[in-house]
């Protein structure tokens, strides 16, 4: 089974090898997503995080609790740089909301019954079963891969500055991260795995040691000199030079 919907204003395809596989949970998957999109954005007015953050809702419910406490977790862990609340912004923890929804989804997918299946999320991907190969994007060319990972029942997700500019801040000085070009980060879950690697971006070169460092992590950084730095366990089949 393949399907791809635009959701949470990117693509998300699941491709699910267990023959026979039911429409159902897959149309769960999708309608959780869409969710979390109406709930959590900060770019929707009536969304449970403007109304949180414009004094509307006084207490968040369980699920955003559980994203703000994410949020506030790797805020501590990297002193500051990571960081949902910057001045003058308001509150936006799509950082943590993209990789955090899609693990739950691919929760529910396996919860399903779903053994072999890879979900992909503009780019972040959970591969279950397997094993899977995912190519990672080159930094400076769209049409390149700079790698090709082997995965099973891990996730992985790239932060980078090629799709949307320097979109990553360093809430310590409050300027645009500037160390990296990109940071792949594999993990148990894409939860983890898509945190990771936005806090390492927004730490910048310093941020390459320190996700190496988090337990279950593996890492594969560019940095701003094109220099690749790779974590020893980090699942590559192939590479090319950055």
């Amino acid at each position: 089974m393949r399907r791809v919907e635009h959701v949470m204003g990117f693509p998300v395809s699941v491709r699910i090898d267990d023959e026979g596989f039911p429409e159902a949970p897959v149309d769960d998957l999708f309608a959780w997503l869409r969710e979390v999109d109406a709930r959590f954005s900060p770019f929707r007015p009536d969304s449970e995080v403007s109304r949180l953050d414009r004094g509307e809702v006084l207490s968040p419910g369980p699920e955003l609790r559980e994203v703000l406490d994410l949020c506030e977790e790797y805020r501590i862990a990297t002193g500051g740089a990571f960081d949902v609340r910057l001045p003058g912004r308001g509150l936006d923890p799509c950082a943590v909301v993209k990789g955090w929804s899609v693990q739950k989804g691919a929760e529910l997918l396996s919860a399903a019954g779903a053994r072999r299946f890879c979900l992909n999320a503009g780019g972040d991907v959970v591969a279950v079963g397997g094993p899977w190969r995912v190519g990672v994007r080159h930094p400076e060319h769209a049409d390149r891969l700079c790698a090709v990972l082997d995965l099973t029942d891990r996730a992985v997700a790239t932060s980078a500055r090629y799709e949307r500019g320097d979109h990553i801040l360093d809430a310590r000085t409050g300027r645009p991260a500037t160390g990296l070009l990109s940071m792949t980060v594999v993990a148990p879950t894409l939860t983890e795995a898509d945190t990771v690697a936005t806090a390492a971006f927004a730490l910048g070169a310093e941020g390459v040691r320190w996700a190496a460092a988090r337990e279950h992590c593996e890492v594969f950084a560019v940095d701003a000199e094109r220099r690749v730095l790779r974590s020893p366990g980090f699942p590559v089949v192939g590479t090319v030079a950055a």
